[in-house]
């Protein structure tokens, strides 16, 4: 009877050892988008020194989701809205795509570009990214969301988009994949960010652009539109819970984008600190920010998902600077030079956070560079997405390798920017241009001068000492890779009016002035 017993207690390890492992589930992943936000405006340095902006702004859940994860010092986007969420969507770099400014007004280029004297901008992409071959003046490609929920995630967009003109398919984010969209279509920025003004949606702007859709049962009460939002991402968030299915949360805040308007929550504390009015307000509308970020930190822990769960922040361009702010213009993301709309640092490189369990290292910094289209592999590489099929060619590079490992890298790959376009306000670094950033170098050439300028980023963060004059043979190297990448994708180029001559290619542009000096 012991032998029986002990055959069957055998064969029953045998079987269950045999049992075949339950699929290992693919982590819940949350993109956090802040509109605007500049590499200054939280309490978390991102630099090697804190700095006045510092101690100025209150992000407590910034500085909590540095010390779970890793912060990134020299992530960049594009100077203006529209083209990085573009690229997040895709992983195409915004000279490939060609929604190179930002976009709302179906097939017409922005009222800047139409009156500039001497500049004749190309018909760029305005009407955005598009699921749809069909659409005019639109880049078809296979979005990122349609990836995910084609993998089994319930995907989630919340705020923003600013993806598509009105009236093109994307500008309903439930027409590129997600399977829920709270208060996003076309406008890139609220009426109001008060519900006691029903966030715009009153008679006076029913024909405007810009009131937020989808949040009526706020409309009238005292709630700010950062908290409204992330009370309906949470709501939301209940149904792949119940499922036990991942989820992919798109959490795009309007905030902080203008119209500066204070929470009233948090405002005194700026006040007391003798800031102006309109700063005042602004560094409350940061703070809403970070406890958006909180609430949402928190429901994943009260859910016990914290661990299964990965966050990736970052911001869409630089902090506004040239206009709409106060104290002296230009100088709010110091010690980066301008903002919002400039190819300085300012305007291009952001505050950047990741928290992967069990793969990012706690309050780990990394210094390495990457771009904006890098979230798109990033993001599937993470979710185990492999083997997808997309209508497009993909110019990001994942960086899981260095959310795995922080170690100081030796980069030679270039990053590269264009804007062939006029965005309006006038200010350091604002105007048409290329650019390409290459290790420490940085080479920007200006479209309507045909006029280089050379920064070594390391040791020149604020863009003080342009060294061109001096530094020609790496003008020249820099200049021709730029020129080989723009013509690789087929980049548009501005015309001259008063020639009606196409802008020069950069490298051509050398060969012209060293045939002149000859």
């Amino acid at each position: 009877m012991r032998s029986c017993l002990s055959y069957l207690l055998v064969s029953f390890l045998f079987l269950s050892s045999c049992k075949p492992e339950e699929p290992t589930r693919p982590p819940n992943i949350i993109m956090f988008m802040v509109d605007d936000m500049g590499w200054q405006d939280t309490s978390v340095p991102f630099w090697s020194q804190r700095t006045p902006f510092n101690e100025r702004y209150h992000t407590p859940n910034m500085e909590r989701l540095a010390s779970q994860g890793m912060k990134f010092t020299q992530a960049y986007a594009t100077p203006v809205c529209s083209p990085t969420r573009v690229s997040l969507m895709t992983g195409m770099n915004a000279a490939r795509h060609r929604v190179t400014n930002w976009t709302l007004d179906k097939d017409v280029l922005k009222p800047a570009e139409l009156k500039h004297e001497r500049l004749s901008f190309p018909l760029w992409n305005v009407n955005g990214m598009t699921p749809d071959s069909t659409v005019k003046n639109a880049v078809y490609a296979t979005p990122l969301p349609s990836l995910m929920r084609n993998a089994g995630y319930h995907t989630i967009h919340v705020g923003k988009a600013h993806l598509g003109a009105i009236d093109t398919p994307a500008a309903n984010p439930e027409n590129i994949g997600f399977d829920v969209n709270i208060a996003g279509h076309a406008a890139g920025a609220p009426q109001s960010f008060w519900g006691i003004d029903n966030f715009g949606n009153t008679e006076k702007f029913k024909d405007t652009p810009w009131p937020v859709p989808g949040l009526e049962k706020y409309h009238g009460q005292d709630i700010y539109l950062t908290e409204a939002l992330t009370q309906e991402a949470i709501a939301a968030l209940n149904q792949p819970l119940s499922k036990r299915q991942p989820f992919f949360l798109y959490m795009s805040l309007y905030a902080v984008h203008a119209p500066i308007m204070e929470n009233k929550q948090y405002v005194d504390r700026y006040y007391k600190m003798g800031l102006d009015s309109i700063e005042a307000k602004y560094a409350s509308m940061v703070e809403s920010m970070d406890q958006s970020l909180g609430a949402l930190m928190d429901f994943i822990a009260a859910q016990n998902i914290d661990d299964q769960t990965v966050i990736l922040f970052m911001s869409d361009n630089g902090g506004l600077s040239v206009h709409a702010r106060g104290g002296e213009r230009n100088t709010h993301n110091k010690p980066l030079a301008s903002g919002k709309g400039s190819i300085r640092e300012g305007g291009i490189r952001e505050p950047m956070i990741v928290k992967w369990p069990e793969v990012t290292k706690p309050n780990s910094i990394n210094p390495n560079y990457l771009i904006i289209e890098d979230f798109y592999p990033t993001i599937l590489e993470i979710a185990g997405v492999v083997d997808y099929q997309t209508a497009h060619q993909i110019d990001g590079e994942s960086f899981v390798s260095m959310l795995k490992d922080n170690e100081v890298l030796v980069q030679t790959r270039p990053l590269f920017w264009h804007f062939p376009n006029e965005w309006g306000p006038k200010g350091p670094g604002i105007g048409a241009f290329s650019a390409v950033r290459r290790g420490d170098w940085k080479l920007v050439y200006w479209h309507l001068k045909e006029s280089f300028e050379l920064y070594n980023i390391v040791e020149d963060i604020g863009e003080t000492s342009n060294v061109a004059e001096n530094e020609s043979a790496l003008v020249v190297e820099l200049a021709t890779l730029l020129t080989e990448y723009l013509k690789s994708v087929d980049a548009q180029m501005p015309m001259h009016k008063p020639s009606g001559e196409k802008v020069t290619w950069p490298s051509d542009k050398l060969t012209d002035q060293m045939v002149a000096l000859k």
